[in-house]
């Protein structure tokens, strides 16, 4: 096969299925559908100005097609920690990968988690907003640092909260695995904790709120695990929402590798910078990832559908550390 062909089979995985390849071509290059259909055959060479516009139109890297033989491994990126409101960059990216995702009829995102992720935090408001309060102040590099302390009234935070409620929805339509350990809560609680002890939340009531929007959410988690389909805080699943299987392993960390499933190809996020992630399409890397997730996945315990005794027992273990956490905060209340 000759280089414009590769060329045009690496473009094919990255068009919607409700598209074709074709169209999507005539319509970058500005060309009728058979001037498409010629250079996809091969029947006419690519000059310099096309390839630069299909690379920009299907956003992939031209290098990968100089390197088809070496070890090069390209990811690809739509943020920048350094962005100005990065977190509101971050965000629609998330948005726009998880529609990318839901674009396809056969999807299913696997994800090895360390920390709870984003998408979890993203069903309460409560939780939400001490998130957005904790990135924006304490990991990016534009943060709000003029924000002394956090409230549920500060307006800023209001800027994020439609956008977080797309995530979600979107989230909530992708068919998921997702394998948690038994230290994956405790990140997110000792934020909390530190910044309470630091004087960085307004008041006790504030902080136990945060806390009990946790608890809320780990319920939740449980709720999904039984159904074995996900839905929305408080709401039961419907026809639109995914599957949702969880695993609970207690021999290895995770690392917040996420690998999306998608028709015939793949797509594997590395995490980086705490919230950030790289993409890859390399289909040997991903077929490899791949792999180790599913050697992951059976050395690890289900918990969804009849694996009750494991789920209630995981969380349990989860509830009680949240417990413990409010009842210290009732403690110093006395004092």
């Amino acid at each position: 096969m000759n280089t414009q062909a590769q060329f045009f089979k690496k473009l094919k995985p990255t068009v919607s299925p409700y598209s074709s390849l074709a169209n999507e071509v005539a319509n970058t290059l500005n060309v009728s559908l058979d001037s498409a259909y010629r250079r996809i055959r091969g029947d006419k060479l690519l000059d310099f100005d096309e390839i630069s516009l299909l690379c920009q139109g299907f956003n992939i890297s031209v290098d990968e097609f100089f390197c088809l033989n070496s070890s090069t491994i390209l990811f690809q990126s739509g943020t920048k920690p350094s962005q100005k409101d990065a977190l509101k960059q971050w965000m629609e990216d998330v948005h726009k990968q998880l529609n990318y995702i839901n674009s396809y009829p056969r999807r299913h995102l696997y994800h090895l988690i360390k920390d709870l992720p984003p998408f979890h935090y993203f069903f309460h408001p409560v939780l939400a907003s001490f998130k957005f309060f904790f990135w924006t102040k304490s990991i990016l590099a534009q943060g709000q640092q003029h924000l002394e302390k956090f409230s549920l009234n500060q307006k800023y935070l209001f800027n994020y909260e439609e956008l977080s409620q797309r995530i979600i929805r979107a989230y909530a339509k992708v068919p998921s695995t997702e394998i948690l350990n038994k230290d994956a809560l405790n990140t997110t609680l000792r934020q909390i904790e530190t910044y309470h002890d630091m004087g960085l939340i307004e008041n006790r009531e504030t902080t136990k709120l945060i806390y009990l929007s946790v608890l809320e959410v780990i319920e939740h988690l449980e709720k999904m695990a039984r159904d074995g389909k996900k839905s929305l805080l408080g709401q039961v699943p419907t026809s639109d929402h995914g599957e949702y299987q969880l695993y609970l392993n207690d021999i290895i960390s995770g690392d917040n590798t996420l690998i999306a499933e998608l028709g015939e190809s793949k797509i594997t996020y590395l995490n980086h910078s705490v919230l950030y992630f790289v993409g890859s399409k390399n289909t040997a890397f991903n077929e490899g990832v791949f792999r180790n997730m599913e050697n992951v996945i059976k050395k690890s315990s289900l918990m969804s559908g009849s694996g009750e005794k494991e789920r209630t027992q995981v969380f349990n273990k989860m509830r009680r550390k949240i417990k413990t956490k409010l009842e210290a905060m009732d403690n110093e209340s006395k004092y």
